[in-house]
């Protein structure tokens, strides 16, 4: 599902990647851990297209990335990949539904077929009674399962998660982990996890660390 090869990347005078090769299988869940500062964000969002790397190879789903520009490379992210993030990224004026709808509405889906779909993955991560409720109105668990609504709404074939539970507490951080591997298993989807979480990063079928702008 991604083979990552060689993956370099430079902030002005300080090399973060320096060769980082990974390959994940259809339907594995991937954690990924490592110091601050040892180019673990970096390397997720070189993995979900949000960054170009400065060199080195990243096909996902068969598809070479660094051949796409534009809006073609962000139909593929709209289209391919879900994010989930520590601090959830709703938008405060809008409802949990609506949040929810988001990558649909943005992919020019009906807004009625958007609901629909929204409705459904709210009802399978049981926050559908808040569905009307703005972002200021949930409790954190309650925002990033919206936020994992809104991840899996286009039915991506992966799945990247950066810390998404650093901003939860024990109870709610153990709920999120386990619907990750619910969701792998009645899904598919394949996930890399980026955590300072040691309980999630064992979960995982595979525990990597990211060392000296290596794996």
């Amino acid at each position: 599902m991604i083979q990552a090869t060689s993956i370099r990347k430079r902030f002005g005078d300080l090399d973060v990647l320096k060769g980082v090769d990974l390959t994940v299988a259809k339907g594995e869940v991937v954690s990924i851990v490592g110091a601050s500062g040892a180019g673990k964000t970096t390397f997720l969002q070189i993995l979900g297209t949000l960054e170009k790397a400065d060199s080195g190879s990243l096909v996902i789903d068969g598809v070479e990335v660094a051949q796409l520009n534009g809006k073609a490379l962000g139909a593929f992210r709209n289209k391919h990949i879900g994010f989930v993030f520590q601090f959830h990224h709703l938008l405060p004026e809008f409802s949990a539904l609506e949040n929810a709808m988001m990558p649909g509405l943005i992919a020019g889906k009906p807004k009625a077929e958007c609901a629909a779909r929204a409705e459904e993955l709210l009802t399978r991560l049981n926050v559908i009674a808040r569905k009307e409720h703005k972002p200021s109105q949930l409790s954190g668990g309650e925002q990033q399962r919206v936020a994992v609504a809104r991840a899996l709404f286009n039915n991506p074939g992966v799945v990247l998660a950066d810390e998404p539970s650093g901003n939860l507490d024990s109870a709610h951080a153990k709920e999120l982990h386990q619907l990750f591997f619910d969701l792998r298993k009645e899904l598919g989807q394949t996930f890399v996890i980026v955590t300072h979480n040691e309980e999630l990063a064992e979960m995982a079928d595979r525990r990597l660390v990211i060392r000296d702008g290596v794996i």
